[in-house]
């Protein structure tokens, strides 16, 4: 029984394994929702729920890991063995706002839904809050505005709003926070002021508004009133009354209090810690304008501005002249009037740098006028202490221009070829302006206004431009124009192509003179000649000017040390050296003198062969004597050569006497028979000195003079 227990027990293990072995799962797809719809107002419960769509092969569990994103953020998790799970949001905020995704997770499987867009609508209200409540003009307002429960980044948008006027609006940018702080100045005229806020933040469908805040009122003070400005007798004046301004002011505090009073950007009067500031003064027509009073203290500043309009009295004179340009010593008429024939006290004027001259208390000034009396002038008029200026009037006087003097500014008349030409007219006397004109010939090259003098610059010089320059010179004077005298202007010819040559050319004897030739293709005379040698520094040797486009130059006496490089360098006043190319002279022997060194040559050649004959000689002499040695090395083959040669008739020469040569080159007997006295004989031996001078002569020598020393025979 227990045994069949048993294997009931192990089949029922093996088909529980085998059918947990065989459960499959695959996702179809996961979904996600918001309830109740994507578009929640603010404050209102909002749920997102996740739904996953699975499918098995059996009815087993399975556990469900659901993640819940905001904007790729991880907002809610849960595990559950339901196909369904839900993320409640009891009071959904504009912070809420963003895309939406979960993801579920089964055993090994995970899946993604696609996102959602959810968008809360609708932004907290902000609070406003003010650091002052009552505040006095110049001071600083400090106002936070918060909205809560709101995420950043956020706007804030600040007003002050003032009584009939547009709010002044103020925008913030918070990137970190939720509320937002800003200051305000109190100016002058602030008296209620309110403030409000409200916030902005940015959705998918552009950007969203908030509510506006709380208005905060802030009750303004007043430190000083505006002031007031009055005019005595008015402000519609005619010149010549006496016009007077008071300023005035009320203020708690005194201290610091500054009133400035100004016609334009003109500050007229000022006064400090005091209630009012006059000013009086004498009524022209320049003092129509507008007139403010200021009253400053700290930071603030309040304005008052008035108007004032004074009439004319009379109207500015007028200063005629009889004429405005004229030569000296001529008659000169200034007239002063008014419009209108009105009585005045007049005076005629003449200006300068350092203040109006009086010239005469008249309405007419005639004058006999000179160059010093250039100039301009005016003329004012008195009626009741109003005294105005007439416009100036400019009168020239001029003197007649002197004739002109026209000169080259290098100072020397004359001008390379090529080089431009620099002239100067200039006129010694003469009103300025004068107007000069430059003449080439006939022709007009240049008109130049200056106050004395004009400069021209001739580029076209040619070879044939010797001359014809002139200028003119005129001013305003009625004399007319005064020419200057022609001008003549030498062109200078630089030098060009020099060379140099020489006669003789190369080779010189010495003590012959040599002829140097140094000469240019063209150039203009004088021209300075210069003839060098070449060594390690250049050796200067003549120098000539000459009227010519060469020149000779004569070198006496040439030496050895004459030899060398020579070369000649020629220029003129246009100031260039030209240089030739150079020669080489060779300074030799004359033909005398190589004469005198072959004769002396000579004869020491023909004194040397005579000491040598005698000394020969003399050494042959002692050579005879009792004896005489022979040298086996020079002798011993002549002997043999002459005992087979020469013919029996020399009677000198033993021939076949019974003596051989040894190999020491001894002689020896041959003649056996001639005894022992022979065998016993000595033979002396002596050493014979050839001469080889002369062989024909030593061969002579030898057959009448050699004699053998120790022969038995010789006598």
């Amino acid at each position: 029984m227990y045994l069949a227990l048993l294997v009931i027990f192990l089949q029922c293990s093996e088909l529980y394994a085998q059918g947990k072995a065989y459960q499959v799962f695959t996702f179809n797809g996961v979904k996600i929702k918001v309830e109740p719809s994507d578009k929640v107002k603010n404050g209102a419960p909002m749920s997102i729920i996740c739904h996953a769509d699975i499918s098995k092969n059996t009815d087993f569990q399975l556990k469900h890991n659901f993640t819940f994103f905001k904007d790729g953020k991880l907002v809610f998790m849960t595990i559950s063995d339901k196909e369904d799970a839900r993320y409640e949001i009891p009071v959904a905020k504009s912070a809420d706002t963003g895309d939406y995704e979960c993801r579920v997770k089964a055993g090994d499987k995970l899946v993604i839904s696609k996102p959602i867009y959810v968008w809360v609508a609708g932004m907290t209200k902000p609070i406003l809050t003010a650091d002052k409540k009552e505040v006095s003009e110049g001071e600083i307002v400090k106002l936070r505005c918060e909205l809560p429960k709101e995420v950043p980044p956020l706007e804030f948008f600040f007003r002050k709003i003032k009584t009939n006027s547009e709010p002044i609006e103020k925008r913030v940018a918070e990137q970190n926070q939720n509320f937002s702080e800003m200051e305000y100045y109190v100016e002058a005229g602030d008296n209620i002021l309110q403030f409000d806020c409200f916030g902005k933040r940015q959705v998918k469908s552009g950007w969203e508004s908030s509510q506006h805040s709380n208005k905060t009122l802030v009750t303004v003070k007043e430190p000083f009133r505006k002031p007031t400005l009055i005019t005595t007798p008015s402000n519609n004046l005619t010149e010549g009354d006496i016009i007077e301004f008071e300023c005035s002011t009320v203020a708690t505090e005194m201290r610091g209090i500054e009133i400035i009073f100004q016609k334009n950007r003109t500050i007229l009067n000022s006064v400090r810690d005091k209630k009012s500031l006059k000013y009086s003064t004498l009524a022209t027509q320049e003092d129509s304008g507008e007139y403010l009073c200021k009253v400053e203290q700290g930071a603030v500043s309040k304005t008052t501005k008035l108007n004032v309009f004074v009439s004319e009295l009379f109207p500015k004179p007028t200063l005629s002249a009889s004429m405005t340009q004229l030569d000296e010593n001529k008659d000169l008429i200034l007239n002063c009037s008014i419009n209108g024939s009105r009585k005045a006290n007049f005076s005629i004027l003449r200006k300068s740098s350092s203040g109006d001259i009086l010239l005469k208390k008249s309405r007419i000034l005639a004058i006999k006028v000179n160059v010093n009396d250039t100039g301009s002038y005016t003329c004012k008029a008195e009626v009741k202490g109003i005294v105005k200026e007439s416009k100036p009037v400019r009168i020239s006087v001029y003197a007649p221009v002197s004739k002109p003097t026209l000169s080259v500014v290098s100072g020397s008349p004359e001008v390379v070829l090529g080089k431009p030409l620099q002239l100067i007219c200039h006129s010694v006397m003469g009103t300025p302006p004068i107007t000069f004109t430059f003449y080439k010939g006939n022709e007009i090259k240049k008109n130049v206004t200056n106050d004395t003098y004009a400069t021209f610059l001739d580029e076209d010089i040619g070879l044939n431009d010797n001359g014809g320059y002139k200028c003119d010179a005129r001013n305003n004077h009625s004399s007319g124009v005064k020419t200057s005298n022609i001008l003549n202007v030498t062109v200078i010819v630089p030098i060009r192509g020099a060379s140099l040559g020489s006669v003789p050319y190369g080779e010189v004897e010495v003590g012959s003179d040599t002829a140097f030739l140094c000469s240019v293709m063209e150039g203009s005379w004088p021209i300075d000649f210069k003839f060098f040698k070449k060594t390690d520094h250049e050796v200067l040797l003549h120098e000539v000017r000459e009227y010519s486009d060469r020149t000779i130059w004569h070198k006496k006496t040439m030496k050895r040390k004459d030899t060398g490089t020579y070369y000649c360098m020629a220029s003129n006043r246009a100031s260039v050296d030209v240089r030739s190319h150079p020669i080489t002279i060779s300074v030799i022997l004359a033909a005398w003198q190589k004469g005198v060194i072959a004769a002396f040559v000579l004869t020491a050649m023909a004194g040397a062969g005579a000491v040598a004959l005698w000394w020969f000689l003399r050494k042959k002499k002692k050579a005879k004597g009792p004896s005489m040695e022979m040298s086996g090395s020079a002798l011993a083959p002549n002997l043999t050569n002459e005992k087979l040669t020469r013919p029996p008739s020399d009677g000198n020469y033993y021939s076949g006497s019974g003596y051989i040569e040894d190999n020491e080159n001894h002689m020896k007997s041959t003649d056996e028979s001639k005894g022992p006295d022979l065998e016993s004989a000595e033979v002396d031996y002596t050493e014979v000195e050839v001469s080889t001078l002369d062989p024909h002569r030593d061969s002579m020598e030898s057959r009448h003079s050699q004699r053998i020393y120790g022969h038995p025979d010789a006598t």
